[in-house]
């Protein structure tokens, strides 16, 4: 990987669809500098009003910009769904699908519209949901990637099947852990079923090290232990455009590998420039990413449809 790859190492990106979901953030990030690179942009969210602002700056510092809002709540797979159908209905394909959202350590266990817990069902279940949705369209793409934001969380996360859903026990960081991790075994498990099955999708997942977005102000809340790190140590947090890059490089970089994890590379990944991230030995064990997977399906409700090619079969 060439040193300090930034923004400006973006290719050309004309002609290429993008879906990245978060209004704000990271998100924002990742569209404004896929906007700027030339890429039709979606950006996907349940907050029409921040969705809206979000294409109305990015068109204030890119006027020619191609982006879009388009709703989607990931706590509710009704809304996924319905997504999912409006952009089957109305485009043949898609290039990129950046599964960025998320949800990080509300001090109170909450539910989604389903009844999953926030962070899981959110961070994971609403985004696998999400990818089996757009499998259609992402087959059809021109060199199709999906990029799975995951985050050094994922370092302590554990999945644990006995209380998957947080419902005898929560702790805020323990389960937002684990659905990072959960997001990052997703990450790899499409590539090993993207392979085996002939899907012709690459599977990358990426991390943003410790940057300053809205996280920790939305769900711990301001006046909490966190929020107040965040808003008065601003300083050790990196910028939003910083934590960017390595899911950009992800997104974009024709030296990215399939099956590949990208994070900064500073200060044990919390700060600096795209490289290869150090992946979690518990991210590795492929038999929890089976099962994972099919639980994930079984709670969702979709499928991939998988059909395997003559003579290939899952590793």
């Amino acid at each position: 990987m060439r040193d300090r790859w930034t923004i400006e190492n973006i290719l050309p990106q004309h002609g290429r669809t993008f879906i990245v979901t978060g209004t704000g953030g990271l998100g924002f990030e990742d569209a404004l500098a896929l906007a700027r690179a030339g890429g039709d942009v979606i950006i996907a969210g349940r907050n029409a009003q921040k969705g809206n602002d979000a294409v109305m700056r990015i068109k204030q510092n890119v006027p020619d910009a191609v982006v879009a809002f388009e709703p989607v709540d990931l706590g509710s797979l009704e809304s996924i769904e319905a997504f999912g159908k409006r952009l089957r209905d109305h485009r043949a394909s898609v290039d990129v699908l950046i599964n960025n959202a998320g949800v990080m350590t509300p001090p109170r266990r909450k539910t989604t519209e389903d009844g999953f817990e926030l962070q899981l069902g959110t961070n994971h279940l609403g985004h696998f949901a999400l990818t089996a949705h757009l499998l259609p369209l992402l087959r059809r793409g021109n060199a199709p990637r999906v990029i799975s934001v995951s985050s050094v969380a994922a370092r302590s996360g554990v999945i644990n099947f006995e209380d998957l859903q947080a419902e005898r026990g929560y702790k805020p960081m323990p389960v937002y852990a684990q659905s990072k991790l959960a997001c990052l075994m997703f990450a790899f498990e499409l590539q090993r079923r993207s392979d085996a099955h002939g899907w012709g999708i690459t599977s990358i997942g990426a991390h943003p090290g410790v940057s300053r977005t809205d996280l920790l102000h939305n769900a711990p809340g301001r006046s909490s232990l966190m929020g107040l790190v965040r808003s008065y140590m601003w300083f050790l947090f990196q910028p939003a455009s910083q934590g960017a890059l390595p899911t950009l490089y992800a997104a974009t970089s024709p030296d990215a590998r399939s099956g590949g994890y990208y994070g900064p590379d500073k200060i044990s990944e919390t700060r600096g420039y795209p490289t290869d991230a150090k992946p979690p030995q518990q991210s590795l064990e492929v038999h929890v990413a089976r099962r994972l997977w099919d639980v994930s399906e079984s709670l969702t409700g979709v499928s991939f449809d998988e059909k395997p090619q003559s003579g290939v079969a899952l590793a």
